[in-house]
This record gives C-alpha cells, structure tokens and sequence, in this order.
C-alpha cells in the first residue's frame, strides 16, 4: 500500500513552484518548449507545464476561455490527469501557445 509522503518544511521557507516565475509570454513559451523537448513520450511534462503555466496566468479565467470548468481543469492538468487531446488543443489555444513536439531521434 502506498502512503503519502510527509515533508516538513522548515520555517520560513515554502514549496518551490515555477508558476511564480512564469511572469512572461516568453517565459511561459519557453517553458513549455524545454518541457516538449525533455517529455518522456507520455505527455507528463507537457501536461505539468500547461498546469504551471494556467495557474500562473488565472485558472478561473483559463475556465472561461475554455469552457470547461476550473475543477475540470485542476483533475485534467494535474500529475494523475489524463486529459483528452482536445482538451490540451483548447488550453494550448486559450493560453495563446504554440506546442511543438520534437521528434525523438533514436540512440545508438
């Protein structure tokens, strides 16, 4: 049986979260681009990263944008999410991204 892994933080500091540095387009872009690129195959990273990225801007506006609820896209973006491809198409969309998936070049 898994059980939840407990970590004390010590005072004064907090949980690293990169949607407190996603502060520009450009950022927000890059991000997603690294992301792409060092993806396993699964969309794991990609999916992270559109979730970091939608809090940094405004779930509740994402919503909006989407159509499709912040509950919704809090369980979609989040790392048991298994969100639909259309699902990323319409947040990809919403945020004003590009996705690029980089070919994986076979290693030797």
């Amino acid at each position: 049986m898994n059980r939840p892994v407990t970590i004390n933080i010590p005072e004064g500091f907090s949980r690293w979260d990169a949607a407190d540095y996603l502060t520009t387009e450009e950022d927000m872009q890059l991000f997603l681009d690294a992301c792409a690129e060092e993806d396993p195959g699964d969309g794991s990273l990609i999916r992270k990263a559109l979730g970091d990225i939608a809090r940094a801007r405004s779930m509740t506006q994402l919503s909006r944008d989407t159509g499709i609820t912040r509950e919704g896209l809090y369980k979609a973006l989040s790392d048991e999410g298994n969100p639909e491809f259309s699902t990323i198409i319409k947040v990809v969309i919403a945020l004003g991204l590009n996705l690029t998936i980089p070919a994986k070049r076979a290693t030797a």
